[in-house]
């Protein structure tokens, strides 16, 4: 992952952190869902990004689909 998608990551973590703590604070519900959102759209994104990086960005096609 670059240093641009990492960082934009761990601002969508840390923009749901801050949403969530201030819904709780609050008691408004929605912000907290919405918070709770961000960070689990961030989390997977990373994960996501994590996976391609262990795979070393390969497909198991091998061109060949089709031609017989």
């Amino acid at each position: 992952m670059s240093i641009w998608g990492k960082a934009k990551t761990k601002a969508e973590e840390l923009l749901g952190r801050a949403e969530q703590v201030y819904g709780e604070s609050h008691g408004d519900a929605a912000a907290t869902v919405a918070g709770e959102a961000h960070i689990m759209e961030a989390e997977a994104e990373e994960e996501a990004e994590e996976a391609r990086e262990r795979r070393g960005n390969r497909t198991d096609d091998d061109g060949l689909a089709g031609s017989r």
